[in-house]
């Protein structure tokens, strides 16, 4: 039996979440029901797609690999679906969109893919700067839309904003660390380790509000704007990070595993959204923009 759309949809949420409660949860259905689809697919490749402890899920080699061609197939049907929805006139002009930094390489690259590839005409000027600034250049008129985390955002009041991803801290940690054992982390147990704090988008801001919430001071060992430094250092046992899910990766560039675990207790969510100034009418190309992040956010 030939695998389906749905069982593609349940196997990208199961890596997404790490957990078939948690893909169960973000698609609004039973766990009975992922974990079946998730069997079914297996039995249909011939191969093991995660490995199950007790803590979740573990995607496999042949999963990693199996991974890159289900979200293309899945974006292929929504480029496909989109283009059927679209006036049949090519649309042309100039599209002004601005990025944080944080979002730029892990958001807008797909988005701007399939933006560009249903409107080809379309040139595209793109800005990467501060939160602070983007939301100037958008309130100015200088922006047409902004891809953005918007949890900080300051002048919401000027501002229309579509979310299309939420992410919650993990606490990334080198592979063998102490903690990696542990089922359960709290905030508590990170009042004596090095942290590598990261410094783009207000996360080290945001980072040091959540560990004082819980009357920790953080023991800063490094400090980088680049969260390929902070997948190195915490890989070879410089420190450890909390940061967003999104940018979590399991390798290092030289190859070194990161661990990830979810820490107990009320943490934020990173929020990432494209936004607007509100009650301005949007040019088409600025509402293309918006559909295919509404489209990035349902193929999530």
């Amino acid at each position: 039996m030939a695998f389906t759309l749905k069982q593609l949809r349940y196997f990208v949420a199961v890596t997404e979440a790490g957990t078939v409660s948690g893909a169960a949860h973000a698609l609004a259905i039973s766990q009975s029901a992922v974990t079946e689809a998730i069997r079914e697919l297996e039995a249909d490749l011939g191969v093991t797609l995660f490995e199950r402890h007790p803590r979740g899920l573990d995607i496999t080699q042949k999963g990693h690999q199996f991974l890159r061609h289900a979200t293309g197939i899945l974006s292929n049907v929504s480029d496909a679906r989109h283009a059927l929805s679209t006036e049949a006139e090519d649309i042309t002009g100039t599209l002004h969109i601005g990025v944080t930094s944080l979002v730029a390489g892990y958001v807008l690259s797909d988005i701007l893919a399939r933006f560009r590839r249903a409107n080809p005409k379309v040139q595209v000027n793109a800005v990467e700067d501060s939160g602070d600034y983007l939301e100037h250049l958008l309130v100015g008129g200088e922006l047409d839309v902004a891809v953005m985390v918007t949890s900080n955002m300051r002048d919401r009041m000027a501002l229309q904003t579509e979310i299309i991803d939420v992410s919650p801290y993990q606490l990334w940690l080198p592979n063998g660390h102490d903690l990696s054992t542990r089922t359960s982390v709290s905030i508590g147990d990170l009042i004596d380790e090095p942290m590598i704090m990261l410094r783009v988008d207000e996360i080290e801001e945001a980072t040091r509000k959540l560990l004082s919430a819980f009357g920790a001071r953080p023991r800063v060992a490094f400090r980088t704007r680049s969260v390929e430094a902070v997948r190195s250092l915490v890989a070879t046992g410089a420190g450890i990070a909390l940061l967003p899910e999104m940018v979590y990766r399991r390798w290092s560039l030289e190859g070194d595993r990161i661990v990830s675990r979810d820490v107990s207790g009320s943490l934020p969510v990173v929020q990432v959204g494209v936004v607007w100034r509100k009650g301005a009418p949007l040019s088409r190309a600025a509402r293309e923009f918006v559909l295919a992040a509404q489209v990035h956010n349902n193929v999530k």
